[in-house]
C-alpha cells in the first residue's frame, strides 16, 4: 500500500506544511505589544523566539534536524508562550521518531492559540502520520476553514492524504482538487490524485498524472513504485521493467523496492 507522505518527501513537506510560516508569524503581535505601535526591540523575548523559530524552520526544511532542534528549543526557552516555536518543534520530534514529545509541543501549541490554522495544520498531520487519520480530520477543517490562514492549500492537501489512508476517496479527490485550485503545480497533490485513480482502476488518467509530474519533481521511489504499477495494469510489460530497473537502481534500500521483491503490486 502507498505510504502518505513518506520520509522522501522530507524537504517538500516540510515546505508544505510550513508555507506561509513567516508571513503568519509576522502577522501574529507579541502578547505584551498588543495595542501598542511602537515596534520591539531586539530584545525583545517574542521577536527573538520569531526569529529562531524561523530559523529553525528553515534548518528543518534544508533537512538538518539537530540544528533545527537546537533553534527551536531556544526559541521556546526564550519565549515560553510562543505557540509557533512549539508546533514547529513537534514536527522536526516527529522526524526524530520522538513521538511523546512531539505530541506534548503539539498540545503545548494548541493551548497557547487553539485557532491558529498553522497549528491546527501541522498537528493535523501529526496524527494521520502516526495512524489517528479520523481523528486529524478535525484539524485541517480547523486550518482551511480559518479565513486568515494564508496557505490554504497546504491543509487541503493534508486532508486529501489522510482521506486516502482512510479508504474515502470522493472527499479525498474532492479536497486533493481544492488543494490544486490553490497550487497548481503543487508535485505532491498530483500524486495523490494519481493515487486515487490506480485505487479506482482509472489506470489511464492516474498516469497521466504521474507523467504530468514528472517534470515537476525529482523521482522519488513512490513515485516510480506506483508508475510501475498502473504500468503493469495496463499491460505495458516494457514500461513496467524499465521502471523496475530504475527502482531497483536508483532505491535499492526503499520500502517500495522490498514491496517489488515480495511482489505486492496491490
Amino acid at each position: 500500500m502507498t505510504r502518505i507522505i513518506s520520509n522522501c518527501f522530507i524537504c517538500f513537506c516540510a515546505a508544505t506544511l510550513l508555507f506561509g510560516f513567516a508571513a503568519s508569524a509576522g502577522a501574529q503581535q507579541p502578547a505584551e505589544q498588543t495595542g501598542d505601535l511602537t515596534p520591539p526591540t531586539p530584545k525583545d523575548p517574542r521577536t527573538r523566539a520569531r526569529v529562531h523559530t524561523e530559523l529553525g524552520a528553515l534548518y528543518f526544511q534544508d533537512g538538518n534536524l539537530i540544528v533545527a532542534l537546537e533553534e527551536l528549543t531556544l526559541a521556546a526557552a526564550i519565549d515560553p508562550e510562543y505557540a509557533l516555536a512549539f508546533s514547529t518543534r513537534g514536527l522536526v520530534l516527529y522526524y526524530v521518531k520522538e513521538l511523546e514529545s512531539a505530541e506534548k509541543d503539539f498540545r503545548r501549541a494548541l493551548s497557547l492559540d487553539e485557532r491558529n490554522p498553522e497549528i491546527n495544520n501541522n498537528y493535523g498531520w501529526f496524527l494521520c502520520q502516526t495512524d489517528r487519520a479520523m481523528e486529524s480530520i478535525q484539524y485541517f477543517q480547523r486550518a482551511y476553514g480559518n479565513q486568515m490562514y494564508q496557505t490554504p492549500g497546504s491543509a487541503y492537501l493534508n486532508a486529501g492524504a489522510c482521506h486516502i489512508k482512510l479508504g474515502e476517496l470522493d472527499r479525498a479527490e474532492d479536497a486533493i482538487r481544492r488543494s490544486l485550485r490553490l497550487m497548481p503545480e503543487n508535485p505532491q497533490a498530483r500524486y495523490y490524485l494519481g493515487d486515487i485513480y490506480y485505487r479506482r482502476g482509472n489506470f489511464d488518467a492516474a498516469r497521466k498524472q504521474l507523467m504530468d509530474m514528472v517534470d515537476l519533481v525529482e523521482t522519488q521511489p513512490e513515485m516510480l513504485w506506483l508508475l510501475l504499477r498502473i504500468e503493469r495494469r495496463l499491460g505495458n510489460r516494457a514500461d513496467a521493467q524499465s521502471l523496475t530497473t530504475q527502482l531497483r537502481r536508483k532505491f535499492p534500500d526503499s520500502a517500495e523496492y522490498q514491496e517489488l521483491l515480495k511482489g505486492n503490486y496491490q
